[in-house]
């Protein structure tokens, strides 16, 4: 293999872009905008700390090995959406922006699987073969584009949508820009290989993925796997992967990990596949041949069969289960985290806020935050701003927009909170924020206002720092949306 050094000197089918990088990004934000307002955007902490932990992980990698320039690092946005959708699929868009859906972490058996695809994408980023496809057709406007690139995603999920938003050859040019060439596909192979062992990863998660899309792909030839579409498994690609391996090497992958299988579990139920499905998961425990699984196996059908009590507004059915399932998991810490997560939530959606505080396992992790944060505010204690456990979470909940601005979810819980304590101006201040997170700056700029407006009528004491805050975080949005506004 190529020191770092040497393969960041090669050149890559991203030059010669004719779409500057400002060009990318902004429409890359006017895409995301319609991406955070799709019914199918979910903010899961459980599921979203798991995919970021693998991307934080090849960014840093991509970083290292001078594959991720210091230009696109500070100027595009590096963010993971996550869609509730069955649909094994992934897909980079402009400016830096990936999206993922729960169908594709369904059905991967590891981290090592997932980071093959995500490595895959940022390479499609890294080296700007968004940009130059689209330099490549030639004279479209970056609106026109981005209004046929939301329609190609749209297509995957309603026909009828794509058709509102493209039509005669447009659909057919819209689709070319989300399918790159083979040469880039290849590209972007080699490129994200290179970041898994850097960055942590076991290499031969590319083979185990493709292995997978291309058994799906004899099976599913029905419209329901775009990834496969998009990004064509051709024999020299899988081959190709398979060759990288170093001589004496183990082509088979790591066994999959409690967490792993618990997680893939929790996606496929959040992707909705319906009550009946979720009947069937929720049997499977006492099922006969429950006791011949694998324990692996055996944690995501005991997880699958919680989560899907708890949705289904059933814990008396849930509760029973959790002592197998963290029991079966008791040796492994990280699974045992995500058992007693899962715990919470039970109590939580049942409605018994304090014994989902006692569930919570103790941790400075985001799932951790949020869930202390939402049984608080479904206690009385919220209301009392002398009790010291609302004080710590709301000043946990401060530092992390402090470090972490762009957490929209945990800027709306300390709204929630603050309101919950009286403090008004500060809640109507997080609200702003949460919708600015977004993109939406004209209801950012309507909660800044109200802002405003109340602190003209307030004579509470340090409600004049706020009022300077929400003055200096109003221009700046104004302005931000005049530039959204001239873009339409």
């Amino acid at each position: 293999m190529l020191p770092a050094a040497a393969q960041s000197g090669l050149p890559t089918l991203g030059d010669g872009s004719d779409l500057t990088v400002g060009d990318e990004r902004r429409l890359g934000d006017r895409i995301i905008r319609q991406l955070y307002r799709d019914p199918d955007y979910i903010d899961d902490a459980v599921l979203d700390e798991y995919v970021q932990g693998v991307w934080q992980a090849l960014l840093v990698a991509a970083r290292a090995r001078g594959e991720l320039s210091p230009e696109l690092d500070e100027r595009f946005a590096w963010e993971v959406l996550l869609g509730r959708d069955r649909t094994v699929n992934a897909f980079a868009l402009p400016g830096g922006y990936l999206g993922v859906h729960l169908g594709l972490i369904g059905v991967v058996g590891s981290r090592d699987e997932l980071a093959s695809v995500l490595a895959h994408e940022l390479s499609h980023v890294t080296q700007r073969h968004i940009s130059r496809l689209m330099t490549r057709q030639g004279r479209q406007t970056p609106l026109m584009l981005g209004a046929m690139v939301l329609g190609a995603l749209a297509a995957s999920k309603n026909p009828a949508a794509a058709q509102a938003m493209m039509v005669g050859g447009q659909a057919l040019l819209a689709q070319n820009q989300l399918n790159f060439s083979r040469d880039m596909e290849r590209e972007a192979d080699r490129i994200g290989y290179g970041l898994m062992a850097p960055a942590g990863f076991a290499p031969q998660g590319f083979v185990g993925m493709f292995d997978k899309l291309q058994q799906a792909n004899r099976l599913n030839d029905n419209g329901s796997w775009p990834y496969l579409r998009s990004h064509p498994l051709t024999s020299q690609r899988v081959a190709d992967m398979q060759s990288r391996q170093p001589p004496g090497s183990s082509a088979a992958l790591p066994q999959p990990h409690f967490e792993d299988a618990m997680l893939a579990a929790r996606a496929r139920v959040l992707s909705n596949p319906g009550i009946d499905v979720w009947r069937q998961w929720l049997a499977e425990p006492q099922g006969s041949g429950f006791a011949a699984l694998a324990p692996v196996r055996q944690s995501a059908v005991l997880y699958a069969a919680v989560l899907v009590a708890s949705q289904l507004r059933e814990p008396v059915a849930a509760r029973p289960l959790l002592p197998r399932l963290l029991a079966l998991v008791s040796g492994d810490a990280p699974a045992r985290r995500q058992a007693q997560l899962l715990a919470a939530e039970v109590e939580l959606a049942a409605g018994e806020a304090e014994a989902a505080l006692r569930a919570v396992p103790e941790g400075s992790g985001r799932p951790e935050l949020l869930l202390r944060a939402q049984a608080l505010l479904h206690t009385p204690r919220a209301r009392v701003g002398m009790d010291a456990e609302v004080a710590q979470v709301t000043g946990r909940l401060q530092t992390r927009v402090a470090t972490h601005p762009q957490d929209a979810g945990a800027w709306q819980l300390l709204a929630s909170l603050w309101q919950a304590q009286g403090q008004a101006l500060r809640a109507v201040r997080a609200e702003a924020e949460a919708q600015a997170v977004h993109y939406d700056y004209a209801a950012a700029v309507d909660r800044f206002r109200a802002g405003q407006e109340l602190a003209r009528h307030s004579r509470a004491p340090g409600d004049f720092v706020e009022a300077s805050i929400i003055d200096t975080r109003l221009r700046a949005l104004q302005s931000l949306l005049r530039e959204q506004t001239a873009e339409r």
